[in-house]
C-alpha cells in the first residue's frame, strides 16, 4: 500500500457509495508511489475534468475527439455539450454529488458526453449494456439505488418498462446519437448556455459503479474512484498503446465494459486523440473497410475479430494504412 493515497474529505452529499464499500482489509493494494505521474496526483481530482476540461485548457480544444458518421466533435464542443447536460441534471432534476446515474446506450458521442457530464456534476456513472432487458436493469437499479437515468431513445422500450417496475427513478431523459434530434435531453440542452461549475470531488470519491455480466450468478458491482480511472488512463497507454493527437481509434467493446471505456474514451482523450464510433455492429468486412476509409491507427477488439481480419487481409490486402496499435481484451493467440 502506498505511503500516501490521494484523497480527502468527500464532495458527495449522497454517501451511498462510501457507505457500501467493503472493509479496507478486503481492498486491493494501491501503489501510487512507484511512478512519477501517480505521485503527482492531488487529493482533489475529477476524472471528467481531467479528461475533458484539461485538454481544452491545454490548447487542444479545437482537436477532434469523437467521430460518428458525418459528424465530428472537437474537445471544446464535447465540453460544451457535457456542461449543458450537467446543468440539466443539477438544475432541473436535482442531481446532487454522489447520486448514481444509469447510462444506457450504444457507443455514440452523446453517451460520452453524458458520462463526462455525470462525473463533472459529482455523480456516479453506472453504464449498462444495450442488450440488457428490463429484468436485468431493475436488478442494477435496485442494487445501486439509482434515481436518475439517461438513455438513447432507440433503447426506450426496455427503459420504460424498467421505470414502470421501479417508479422511484425520476423522469428518464432520452437522447439521440449526436444530440441534435427531438428527444427530451436533446431539447433540454438546446435551452442551456455553456459553462458549468465542476464538482470538486476527492480523488477517492467513487466515479463509476461497473457491473459484471452475471455469467456466474447475479452481477457484481465494483466501485472505482476518480483516481482509479485516471491511474488506468495514465499507466496502460504509456506502456502499451501510447496515443498522440493525430491518432484515430475505434473498436467493438461497449463503453459499459471498462475495456471499452478505457480504450475508446479515457485513453484517447487523455492524450488529445480521437475515436470513431459506428451506428451498428461491425463485422470483419465492415471493420476492414472502416480502417482503410477512416485511416484508423488504433483498434480495440476481441481476438476472434483479429483472427477474421487477418484472414481477410490475406485475401484483399489493405492499402497503405497507418495502423499502429492492435489491442485485445485477452492475449492474442500465437
Amino acid at each position: 500500500m502506498s505511503k500516501h493515497l490521494p484523497g480527502g474529505p468527500t464532495a458527495h452529499v449522497d454517501t451511498f457509495a462510501a457507505d457500501n464499500l467493503p472493509p479496507k482489509d478486503q481492498w486491493p493494494d494501491f501503489d501510487f508511489d512507484t511512478l512519477p505521474v501517480l505521485q503527482a496526483y492531488p487529493d482533489r481530482m475529477n476524472a471528467g475534468v481531467e479528461l475533458l476540461d484539461r485538454m481544452c485548457e491545454s490548447g487542444l480544444g479545437d482537436n477532434a475527439v469523437l467521430h460518428y458518421e458525418d459528424t465530428t466533435w472537437t474537445y471544446n464542443e464535447l465540453r460544451d455539450i457535457a456542461d449543458r447536460i450537467a446543468k440539466v441534471l443539477v438544475e432541473d432534476h436535482g442531481l446532487v454529488p454522489g447520486n448514481r446515474v444509469l447510462l444506457r446506450s450504444a457507443n455514440n458521442p452523446m453517451l460520452v458526453a453524458c458520462w463526462c457530464a455525470v462525473l463533472k456534476a459529482g455523480g456516479i456513472c453506472v453504464t449498462t449494456m444495450q442488450l440488457l432487458r428490463a429484468r436485468e436493469l431493475v436488478y442494477i437499479v435496485e442494487k445501486a439505488e439509482i434515481r436518475h437515468a439517461l438513455c438513447d431513445i432507440a433503447l426506450a422500450e426496455e427503459m420504460e418498462e424498467t421505470c414502470r417496475r421501479k417508479p422511484e427513478i425520476s423522469e428518464t431523459l432520452y437522447f439521440t446519437a449526436v444530440g441534435n434530434g427531438d428527444a427530451s435531453l436533446d431539447r433540454a440542452i438546446a435551452t442551456r448556455s455553456a459553462g458549468f461549475p465542476n464538482c470538486d470531488t476527492a480523488a477517492d470519491d467513487t466515479a463509476l459503479i461497473a457491473f459484471t455480466s452475471g455469467t456466474t450468478g447475479s452481477p457484481k458491482a465494483t466501485m472505482h474512484f476518480h483516481r482509479d480511472v485516471m491511474a488506468m488512463t495514465d499507466c496502460f497507454p504509456r506502456s502499451f498503446a501510447m496515443a498522440e493527437p493525430h491518432d484515430v481509434f475505434t473498436g467493438t467493446p461497449p463503453l459499459a465494459f471498462t475495456f471499452g471505456l478505457g480504450g475508446l474514451t479515457c485513453f484517447p482523450m487523455r492524450f488529445g486523440a480521437s475515436t470513431r464510433f459506428f451506428p451498428g455492429p461491425m463485422g470483419p468486412e465492415d471493420m476492414m473497410a472502416a480502417i482503410e476509409k477512416y485511416r484508423i491507427t488504433g483498434l480495440y477488439t476481441a481476438p476472434t475479430m483479429y483472427r477474421q481480419l487477418a484472414g481477410l487481409a490475406g485475401i484483399a490486402p489493405l492499402g497503405l494504412v497507418p495502423m499502429r496499435r492492435s489491442i485485445a481484451v485477452v492475449p492474442l493467440p500465437d
